[in-house]
């Protein structure tokens, strides 16, 4: 996969791009990463990228022109087209099916604003998604580019060292992630629940299903509307909360 990133500040990718499992995976040679400074597009003498908006108003807008230039730069003569991000606080909530769909394209090309906004001839004639990580502002897309990014490539065969891994995280089977334990057994007299040492993977199957449950009734309960449930399951889980609702009647 080739991932470009178009921005202001290449720097503040350099070190994540080198670093853990995206350093790891560009050494293997799974995913191409390149910060682009769009400003080196800019057609004038003093290379601004942006301006006051018409009809007035605070801030500066960044123009077109340079990130159309900086686009059209880095698009193959042949082939697939690439997925152009542009990171905004309006778009579409970035989720884990989305980081799946995403990771299925060779060419990812990231759009990383500063200022007031993007002259909206960005959205309407460049753009294929438009992102958001979660309901609030920041100074700028690097960081909301970063997370996609590592969300992202983290699920391309070969990154991480067990495949299993990102099939099994929070999200990825619709339910929160179930507990996890390791050495030692007992901890200042918190022990590991006994099924997880006893070797019968069936047995370790079943808890941790029903732990995901548990953990996302009581965490992210809006989630189980969109997880397909057993028979059974749904009949536990309408027992599980008129439980809860009834101990908490009681306190």
């Amino acid at each position: 996969m080739k991932i470009d990133v178009l921005t202001l500040f290449p720097e503040m990718l350099e070190g994540v791009f080198g670093a853990s499992i995206l350093g790891k995976a560009k050494e293997k040679g799974i995913v191409s990463l390149n910060a682009v400074n769009f400003r080196d597009y800019a057609n004038n003498k003093h290379n601004t990228v942006d301006d006051y908006p018409y009809g007035g108003g605070g801030g500066m807008v960044l123009k077109p022109d340079p990130i159309f230039a900086a686009v059209e730069d880095l698009l193959p003569e042949n082939g697939a087209k690439p997925r152009i991000v542009l990171m905004c606080p309006q778009g579409e909530t970035f989720t884990q099916r989305k980081a799946e769909e995403l990771s299925g394209e060779q060419h990812l090309i990231f759009i990383c604003g500063h200022y007031e906004g993007y002259d909206e001839r960005i959205r309407q004639h460049l753009v294929t998604d438009e992102l958001s990580i979660g309901d609030y502002v920041l100074t700028g897309g690097e960081l909301p580019a970063m997370v996609v990014i590592d969300s992202v490539v983290r699920l391309l065969p070969g990154v991480l060292g067990n495949e299993s891994s990102a099939v099994t995280d929070s999200f990825s089977t619709g339910l929160l992630e179930y507990p996890h334990y390791t050495r030692p057994v007992s901890f200042r007299g918190w022990d590991v629940p006994e099924v997880l040492v006893s070797g019968h993977h069936a047995k370790i199957e079943a808890w941790r299903r029903e732990q995901s449950l548990l953990r996302t009734l009581e965490r992210r309960p809006e989630l189980l509307e969109l997880v397909e449930l057993t028979a059974k399951e749904k009949v536990w889980l309408e027992a599980e909360r008129k439980r809860r609702s009834e101990q908490k009647a009681s306190e």
